[in-house]
């Protein structure tokens, strides 16, 4: 299959190329900048990605591309772009300030197929602290700001070489998508063949000859990643495939009971276990977030052991593992730097052989493809919900009264939402007890002395970065009327308006 190669230097935005790429239909692959692969028969371009970084640093990252440079295309977007002219002939030097947000090309090269159709004046975001002040040998410019001469370039090598300055795969580059499609579909000839409804044909196909008659096990979360595997799996391979879905008495109201009954109506065979007494017995009188979570991961391979145990013919264990899991494991040296629930091996004593059919996917390509196996709506567009559940939304010990009060304020609050037209608009959603703390407040003609809830609700494309969402004043003060009157023991509602950096989505 054709497809793009991404070189990773560092950029927060790395991701954010594979996406785009993605969306015109054509496979790419992100990898550390010293990674690339020694077969690449099947790659028509290549991307360099921006990175933190000067070129000139001491610590910078460089990479020899005479083995690429003249047989493919290639587009060096900010640090890549300064990359190739540093080490082609260029200049590049501090821009005294940096450089960051919204500029507009006062020149743009029409003639250039990298501009192919843009307008005049368009405006683009520029994230650098640094300037191509000489271009490399043989380059031409091809567009400027007001403030960056040299906002794109040009070699025309025997196969074209490129460099922006500005990053075209944000949202703030207007005609961003455009530039990349110019790039990936008409300079690299992308056939466009990268499809939700192609990647079913072809991983079925795959998961047949790859599993054959035997038997796989699927811990089941209630995701809709572990959700598109079980129905694609069940496409693949029928009743080989049997689904665990463990309880640990930290999920959402009714949810156990919803997500059972909705497993079963897609016709899959599902081991319901409610193991929620363990869990919480070993969770009781502690309070520090890393602690629960090991607590909660530990019990979760145990219970999830117990029960595959009891399957003995199994040989295959599948799980959600997704693109963006893999690639947030590993650092672009390599090196893992920060372990994820779904990237970590097998445990020891299972013997098992790993299956991962969409390790390959974004998180919006696993809904199209969930969508293009059929499934129900509200499991495709299911907000993200954290591993260790309301563990880590309470923020204090655990305890079954702290989570029957988070699950009812919980229910309200996404129950609001729903009515609201808002959560489709929600990347992710939930309410947070704060169990530690206590305010005082007047209920009736009494005084009461109870938790505050904190709301918390995003808006993302990859949870990578994030911004709290815009939600109107008049359902905020809905949501917290329903809840205090509604859920004893709270009696303060507030919103978290921080973003992502430096906030992270969930508190704990």
């Amino acid at each position: 299959m054709q497809k793009i190669i991404i070189l990773d230097f560092g950029s927060q935005t790395t991701q954010l190329i594979g996406r785009r790429v993605r969306e015109l239909n054509t496979f790419c692959e992100i990898l550390p900048y010293n990674k690339y692969p020694e077969d690449d028969k099947d790659v028509i371009g290549v991307i360099l990605s921006g990175s933190p970084l000067s070129v000139y640093a001491d610590d910078a990252f460089h990479v020899d591309l005479s083995h690429i440079r003249g047989r493919l295309p290639i587009l060096g977007i900010c640090y890549g772009a300064q990359l190739i002219s540093y080490n082609y002939g260029g200049r590049v030097e501090s821009a005294g300030t940096r450089e960051y947000g919204r500029q507009h090309l006062q020149y743009i090269d029409a003639t250039c197929p990298l501009f192919r159709g843009f307008d005049e004046h368009s405006q683009v975001w520029m994230s650098h602290g640094d300037s191509i002040t000489r271009l490399p040998e043989g380059a031409r410019r091809i567009a400027s700001t007001e403030t960056v001469e040299n906002a794109a370039y040009f070699i025309p090598d025997a196969q074209p070489v490129y460099g922006t300055q500005f990053h075209p795969e944000v949202f703030h580059t207007l005609q961003g998508t455009l530039l990349l499609k110019n790039f990936v579909v008409d300079i690299c000839g992308s056939r466009q063949e990268w499809s939700a409804e192609k990647f079913v044909e072809t991983t079925v196909h795959e998961l047949r000859e790859q599993i054959g008659s035997d038997r796989v096990i699927l811990g089941l979360s209630g995701g809709v990643d572990s959700s598109v595997v079980a129905v694609l799996l069940n496409h693949a391979i029928g009743d080989q495939l049997t689904c665990i879905f463990v309880d640990h008495g930290m999920l959402r109201k009714n949810e156990f009971r919803d997500v059972m009954r909705d497993y079963e109506g897609l016709g899959l065979n599902v081991i319901g276990v409610d193991a929620s007494d363990k869990f919480l017995s070993d969770l009781s009188g502690v309070k520090e977030p890393e602690q629960k979570r090991k607590i909660i991961g530990r019990d979760f391979v145990e219970v999830f052991n117990a029960e595959a145990q009891k399957i003995t013919d199994a040989k295959w264990l599948a799980q959600g593992t997704i693109y963006p899991d893999r690639i947030e494991s590993l650092n672009i040296t390599g090196k893992v730097i920060k372990s994820h629930h779904n990237v970590g091996g097998l445990p020891k004593d299972m013997h098992l052989k790993l299956c991962e059919p969409i390790r390959w996917l974004f998180k919006d390509e696993v809904r199209r493809v969930g969508r293009s196996l059929g499934m129900p709506e509200h499991l495709i567009t299911r907000h993200p919900f954290p591993g260790p559940g309301l563990a880590v939304r309470i923020l204090g010990d655990i305890t079954r009264e702290k989570i029957h009060i988070l699950q009812e304020a919980d229910d309200i609050y996404i129950r609001n939402l729903r009515e609201a037209g808002l959560y489709d608009q929600i990347w992710q959603a939930g309410a947070i007890l704060l169990s530690e703390v206590r305010s005082v407040g007047v209920m009736g003609d009494e005084r009461t002395y109870e938790n505050p809830i904190a709301l918390r609700a995003v808006t993302s494309s990859d949870a990578m970065t994030a911004d709290f969402a815009h939600i109107p004043y008049e359902v905020l003060a809905k949501i917290s009327n329903e809840i205090i009157n509604k859920v004893k023991g709270v009696n303060r509602v507030c919103y978290d308006i921080s973003s992502k950096p430096p906030s992270t989505i969930e508190w704990e």
